[in-house]
């Protein structure tokens, strides 16, 4: 059996309890295409998203251009119970690292959080038949499906059975 690599997550802003995350809420995007790029970029001088005054399935709908391309989005929340993190290697100091073994090297920590995203299409308008919307309906389904399961669940499923038979 192979083994997976093991890591932490640290849930707080430099380890820190007080200091609050970065609210990129708004801010966040989807893209329908690949950027080999990771580093900083003045994206707000390329990439201006503004809005149509049309809403799609009820979904208000935006429109951007990329590389002369036109994108067409909307921004939904994140389902309640959820949170959109950005997370980043956490760096460790010299005498942390040596302490920590090869296998548990792997941390991480919140650089900033979001509770909605902007998603792109290309091709079409934003509507809740895309995939990307339809992911948020696993949520609900694994919540479910993983919730114990009561005597009187029991009882009501296997009355509704004998009804049906």
């Amino acid at each position: 059996m192979e083994k997976g690599i093991q890591g932490t997550m640290n849930l707080r802003r430099n380890g820190e309890e007080e200091e609050e995350a970065v609210d990129l809420s708004g801010k966040v995007h989807l893209l329908p295409c690949c950027i080999k790029f990771n580093g900083p970029c003045d994206v707000s001088d390329y990439f201006k998203p503004k809005p149509t005054g049309m809403e799609s399935d009820g979904l208000k709908t935006q429109e951007a251009y990329f590389r002369g391309r036109k994108l067409q989005g909307a921004n939904v929340p994140i389902p309640d119970g959820y949170s959109g993190f950005v997370l980043g290697k956490k760096s460790l100091d010299k005498r942390k690292a040596s302490k920590i073994s090869e296998g548990n090297s792997n941390c991480w920590e919140i650089n900033a959080k979001y509770k909605s995203i902007t998603y792109w299409n290309h091709d079409s308008v934003p509507s809740q038949d895309d995939a990307f919307l339809r992911s948020f309906h696993w949520l609900a389904v694994a919540k479910t499906m993983h919730e114990p399961v009561t005597a009187e669940d029991l009882v009501s499923a296997s009355a509704v059975l004998e009804k049906l038979n």
